[in-house]
């Protein structure tokens, strides 16, 4: 397997390693990291404009990337500042809905590869111990529509997104994977609150509740109850044998720099992390 980058991702690399190194030192980004916003806007529409969230994405969904080498270009720059902005939920929610969504719910992917959307996941919930599966938020039919109810906690720059990827049982005991759904929640939704906190290491997440939330039959994202089937691939664990490859690469500490051609474990380890759960999945 050929583990060079092309020329386009080394310019890409080059663009954004230059970009947060010069508009991204540790002071700017611990201002934005425990402000109250956990993130800045105008930074973000400037990463938008580099292309660094176009990469994430392939063509036939507006981007001109979303390989796995793509991602890893993209995210080893992110480290190499500490970069607090909504990335993670470009990429888990916008491949989402390139993956399962159908021609009107596509229609986001435009904006949040521009920037001008803010999107994130709110999976995790009070108890669930990191188990994708236990999922007690519940949605039942409403009409035409679906009511949701439920808590969601820690939810990554759940106070600024304008919108929610939720999953939300639609049938099943609370840890089965069949019949857990996902929905498409404006963060202005009626009955829908969210509380707003700080991280320990700067950012901002937050719990979201959701008290009988309307939604209408086009928030429902893929086929119901297969929410788990068709979850993003950073949901996904890792094969064992990939996460024994991530983790000798982690411990690796005579790694050449990112500016020479990407050697095989660096490439996989960066890969490995921008797509899977690399802090929740036990190496």
């Amino acid at each position: 397997m050929n583990f060079e980058h092309t020329e386009d991702r080394r310019m890409l690399a080059d663009t954004l390693n230059r970009f947060v190194a010069e508009q991204y030192g540790i002071e700017t980004r611990n201002h934005i990291a425990y402000g109250d916003n956990g993130m800045d806007p105008a930074l973000w529409s400037r990463f938008a404009e580099l292309g660094a969230i176009g990469a994430l994405f392939p063509e036939a969904d507006g981007g001109f990337g979303g390989a796995g080498f793509d991602v890893a270009v993209v995210f080893e720059a992110l480290g190499g500042g500490l970069v607090v902005e909504p990335f993670l939920g470009a990429l888990v929610v916008g491949r989402a809905l390139g993956l399962a969504g159908n021609a009107a719910q596509k229609e986001h992917i435009a904006s949040i590869i521009d920037g001008s959307t803010v999107v994130t996941l709110a999976h995790e919930e009070p108890g669930s111990h990191y188990a994708l599966s236990r999922v007690t938020t519940r949605a039942v039919r409403n009409g035409d529509g679906w009511l949701l109810t439920g808590h969601k906690a820690v939810v990554v720059h759940g106070d600024e997104a304008q919108m929610l990827l939720v999953s939300a049982r639609t049938s099943g005991a609370v840890d089965d994977e069949d019949g857990i759904s996902l929905f498409l929640v404006p963060a202005d939704a009626a009955r829908l609150t969210r509380r707003g906190m700080g991280r320990i290491d700067g950012g901002r997440v937050a719990e979201v509740t959701l008290q009988n939330v309307q939604v209408g039959a086009g928030a429902l994202l893929g086929a119901e109850g297969q929410g788990f089937a068709t979850r993003p691939p950073s949901m996904r664990p890792m094969p064992r044998r990939v996460r024994r490859a991530a983790s000798a690469g982690t411990r690796n500490s005579e790694m050449p720099s990112s500016s020479s051609t990407a050697p095989e474990v660096r490439a996989l380890t960066s890969s490995i992390c921008a797509w899977s759960p690399c802090t929740t999945t036990a190496l």
